[in-house]
């Protein structure tokens, strides 16, 4: 029985040698990062650094953290944001964010609130910590515009997953429930208020490959840039709405998209009356437009579901042979 008890004392001393070891290790490390920013003219600040989770765990939580990026223009801030890692696993990571937090860009800056937003993350066990997968959920999400007072966007459900494949290739699945959009974009996109308050959801299943992969560098240098998209299938429902996408584009140097996508919709016409009231379809072409698009539906059977290809091509897009103008850049700042 003394031997016994001797063995147990003397592996919970090392156990807690190890933990003390671990934590300090792991405080010294995040110091050293924040030190190595401030040196390349980040502002990177917090007001208290801590480790803390004994024995199983090490929980480094951050108390006012300022992050910001004079390269990008991007800055993030937190009152609390915390890391948690099992000691005898610490390349799988929790990180919680708190129920406020502040972003803003070049052009605006936002508040973000929400309810149980976490993040699941299993990283490469090496000084790359490159993310294998990725799992970030959240019960509410509202964001509001600090630059455009009033405008704001909520979502009553958040879930997104990534995994890493081969190389720089990343699957993504997303759903989002019960989008309510900002009023201005409400009223741009349905101004007569034909359709619901809400959108009732959105999924999205999209393979993406990079010019190079995710790991700490895309923070501390330079984010990864897409060169190619495959939509295995997204879906939006919105009222009677329903549209689906699927299909594959490449991404040039500069950011343009080149390649198809292939629409199915429900109820399309309420899409081009929506394409109508973004600006994104001339009013010129609205009624060409609507009668062409009716004769490729019932030609196809069912004139209130329509399949057509949405093209990207030299910096301009397509809904079939009708030009929509300039397509969206796919840069990441």
């Amino acid at each position: 029985m003394r031997a016994l008890l001797a063995v147990i004392l003397v592996a919970a001393g090392l156990w807690a040698g190890y933990w003390v070891i671990g934590s300090r290790t792991t405080h010294s490390a995040f110091e050293g990062w924040f030190d190595a920013r401030r040196a390349e003219g980040w502002v990177a600040e917090t007001s208290s650094l801590g480790v803390q989770g004994f024995p199983n765990r090490f929980d480094v939580v951050f108390e006012d953290l300022i992050l910001a990026d004079p390269a990008t223009g991007l800055a993030w801030e937190a009152p609390r944001f915390q890391i948690d890692a099992l000691s005898y696993r610490p390349n799988h990571v929790i990180a919680v964010w708190p129920d406020e937090q502040r972003i803003a860009t070049p052009e605006e800056k936002f508040r973000i609130e929400s309810r149980d937003m976490r993040a699941s993350l299993v990283i490469a066990p090496d000084a790359a910590l490159a993310p294998r997968r990725m799992t970030l959920t959240a019960d509410f999400v509202r964001v509001t515009s600090e630059t455009r007072p009033g405008e704001t966007t909520a979502l009553s459900t958040l879930s997104l997953a990534a995994e890493r494949q081969e190389g720089s290739t990343y699957r993504f699945g997303l759903r989002a429930e019960g989008l309510t959009l900002a009023a201005p974009a409400r009223t741009r996109l349905d101004p007569e208020g034909r359709l619901p308050d809400r959108i009732s959801g959105f999924t999205a299943d999209v393979t993406a490959t990079f010019d190079k992969p995710w790991d700490r560098t895309a923070i501390e240098r330079a984010r990864p840039q897409p060169t190619h998209l495959s939509v295995r299938l997204a879906e939006g429902r919105w009222g009677d709405l329903l549209l689906q996408a699927a299909g594959e584009v490449d991404v040039t140097p500069d950011g343009w998209p080149d390649g198809e996508i292939t629409l199915k919709a429900r109820n399309w016409r309420e899409i081009v009356t929506i394409l109508r009231s973004a600006g994104a379809l001339p009013e010129s072409l609205a009624s060409s437009v609507e009668n062409g698009l009716g004769m490729m539906a019932r030609l196809k059977g069912n004139p209130d579901t329509l399949d057509i290809p949405l093209g990207f091509g030299g910096g301009r897009m397509w809904l079939g042979p009708v030009p929509l103008g300039s397509a969206p850049r796919l840069r990441l700042r």
